[in-house]
């Protein structure tokens, strides 16, 4: 099935003015955030970059030029309007289908008369070649002359016209699994369930009050020194993070997964392509100030560049890397205690999982994905549920998403810890990312060459492999005892160098 790119933005167009000052708003590809709790100096966009972003309007004369385009299929977009316009539902999407259909119709028309006229043109060209009375000839000077004013203005139109489509067929989703449950996100349907909660016989603390006992943390001091939402680790949180890392990419290193740390700022448009929202009144990331750069939120947008605008053999296929990088969401507008502590914050270290495979195999390996997940998270000895997410909470490159949600019983509910999304060729059709059949061709051209086989789109897949916060909020709030300790899973003792508990500081 054909699938094309969105963005979760309206769906026209102009030039606005940007304060430098933005207030920054929730890192999410789905989730319409409050104001922040702080501003932040972020660049003043450039022409080039506001050019990239839709906005809410357009005058008839001015037509917002896309800075990159994505492969969209607008015939198949027609062709399948009915399961489009359902999908745009179901997703809760802003996505203008009609203008997107209307753009098109008036683009194959207008494209039409171009060609009509071109060829009239060449027409009246070739009739100057030949012998003509000096009448005639002239006649034929004011028809070219007027043809060509006729195709200057009909051509200008037409990449205007070309260009607002693109801008606005871009807003379209990726398309569903057909077994997607259909709905928000209490919709979402129940994959798999590990363990049970671990009983305990004493007043369980939740992991601020067991961080500050163990000397683990500081948020009041990284308060003071970068804002609320940051925090120091200390001691033993420090190890553990470590030992997080390191075990999770051995891990992952065994299944056949190349190792990276990637950049941590990247330029705007790659956030974009790879379906996030950089800027805008509710801007999603955070921004480098005069510049066309942003932090990532997430490995998954270097690791997604890396190949970008390029034709891989299909030999390499699947490509799989597992990429560590520090992350930056400014996770705006949550409050009360279930995103208290490390549950939500601005910074932090993850371990994600990104394959680049053919179309056929992405199904396969998004279950590949979160098999992984599933194994790490129960090594650890944690209980969780594994979620079918539901059309409501796919973000706008999503075919389909599994959520992993573990107990956390100091929150005492179900957090989400880790995710695993089968993009498709959503994002490779935006980034430029292709393979080439290597099944042998069957035509040849008139010359005698041998024609290359067409080239395909591969499909991308991404998942969380360790989110080291939430991942301390677990195994701190898991693993603690009566008087005060803290056991350390057995799989990460190695990487702590043996420390098998953390204990209060005065023993």
């Amino acid at each position: 099935m054909a699938t094309f790119p969105i963005s979760s933005s309206s769906s026209r167009f102009i030039f606005r003015t940007l304060p430098k000052t933005l207030n920054l708003a929730l890192f999410s590809r789905h989730t319409p955030p409050k104001a922040p709790p702080f501003s932040v100096l972020i660049r003043a966009l450039s022409a080039q970059a506001v050019a990239a972003a839709p906005a809410a309007e357009i005058s008839d004369k001015q037509v917002v030029k896309p800075q990159w385009k994505a492969a969209v299929d607008f015939k198949w977009i027609r062709d399948n309007k009915e399961a489009v316009a359902a999908n745009i539902k179901n997703r809760n999407s802003n996505a203008n289908l009609n203008l997107v259909l209307e753009l098109y119709d008036k683009m194959v028309n207008l494209q039409k008369e171009v060609e009509r006229l071109r060829g009239e043109r060449n027409n009246v060209a070739n009739k100057m070649k030949g012998k003509l009375e000096p009448s005639e000839r002239q006649k034929l000077v004011e028809e070219g002359k007027n043809l060509k004013e006729a195709l200057t203005t009909l051509e200008e139109d037409l990449l205007n016209l070309r260009d607002e489509l693109q801008l606005e067929a871009q807003c379209i989703p990726n398309m569903t699994h057909p077994d997607v449950p259909i709905g928000g996100e209490d919709s979402s349907k129940l994959r798999n369930m590990v363990g049970s909660p671990l009983s305990f016989d004493f007043p369980v603390k939740d992991h601020l009050q067991i961080g500050k006992e163990l000397d683990l943390f500081d948020f009041d001091a990284a308060a003071e020194v970068s804002g609320s939402k940051f925090y120091y680790l200390k001691n033993e949180a420090v190890m553990l993070e470590m030992a997080l890392v390191n075990w999770t990419l051995t891990e992952v290193r065994k299944k056949g997964f190349t190792p990276l740390t990637t950049p941590e700022i990247v330029r705007s448009s790659v956030v974009e392509k790879c379906g996030f929202q950089p800027r805008g009144e509710n801007t999603q990331v955070y921004s480098v100030e005069d510049s066309d750069q942003c932090l990532i939120g997430t490995a998954e947008i270097p690791v997604g560049g890396i190949h970008m605008d390029s034709i891989v053999s299909e030999s390499s296929l699947p490509i799989k890397y597992v990429a560590f990088s520090h992350c930056f969401r400014t996770e705006a507008g949550a409050a009360g205690t279930a995103t208290r502590g490390l549950y939500r914050v601005h910074q932090f270290s993850k371990v994600e999982m990104f394959i680049l495979c053919k179309p056929e195999e992405s199904d396969m390996y998004h279950e590949e994905l979160i098999k992984i997940e599933e194994d790490l998270f129960s090594s650890l000895g944690l209980h969780f549920k594994t979620l079918d997410m539901a059309t409501g909470d796919l973000g706008a490159p999503a075919y389909r998403k599994f959520d992993v949600e573990a107990w956390m019983p100091g929150l005492e509910r179900y957090g989400e810890i880790s995710s695993a999304s089968n993009c498709t060729d959503y994002q490779s059709r935006r980034l430029g990312i292709r393979y080439r059949p290597s099944e042998t061709p069957s035509t040849t051209s008139k010359k005698g060459k041998t024609n290359q086989a067409a080239t395909k789109f591969v499909h991308t897949l991404n998942a969380t492999a360790c989110a080291v916060p939430r991942m301390l909020v677990c195994l701190l709030e898991n693993f603690q005892q009566e008087d005060g300790s803290v056991i350390i899973p057995e799989p990460l003792r190695p990487f702590m160098g043996g420390i098998e508990a953390i204990y209060p500081k005065s023993r």
